[in-house]
């Protein structure tokens, strides 16, 4: 059977309780037609890029399904359906993840050190220090400068 991440935004004035519920409800689907759902993750409350159906806001929820694909279309049919679903989209994979996504690992980030991970900022390079540009000097002072004629 093929592999799909199915991934859907709640609204944000759902509780945390109510979109495991939904979750759940889709998992039924799923295993009524003869798939499974590998894995899931609810990545959380987190703020949208722009303003869905006036959420700011949205739950996101992340399933790891094996079905065959009448199933994924049930799937997406309930889902368009469901008012409390803003947004959902169903890609094809080659495998399923066997390791936490990206957005799980968000908050390992501390034990990499900072975000770049390079060096820390103390033992960077001074930034003013730049070999490609010659010193220009100080500017002068403001009284010294001349008068800017206006047209």
């Amino acid at each position: 059977m093929p592999f799909y991440e199915h991934t859907f935004l709640a609204r944000q004035d759902l509780a945390p309780a109510q979109v495991e519920t939904m979750t759940e409800a889709f998992t039924k689907i799923i295993t009524d037609l003869n798939g499974r759902v590998a894995g899931n993750e609810y990545w959380g409350l987190r703020t949208l890029a722009y303003r869905i159906a006036k959420n700011r806001k949205a739950h996101y929820v992340m399933l790891a399904i094996d079905a065959p694909a009448p199933a994924v279309h049930e799937l997406e049919r309930q889902v368009a359906l469901n008012e409390d679903v803003i947004r959902y989209i169903t890609v094809r994979v080659d495998a399923l993840p066997t390791e936490p996504t990206a957005m799980m690992k968000r908050g390992e980030r501390s034990e990499r050190g900072d975000r770049d991970g390079g060096a820390p900022r103390g033992d960077r390079p001074d930034r003013g220090d730049r070999g490609d540009r010659p010193d220009r000097g100080d500017r002068p002072r403001r009284e010294d400068r001349p008068a800017r004629a206006f047209a």
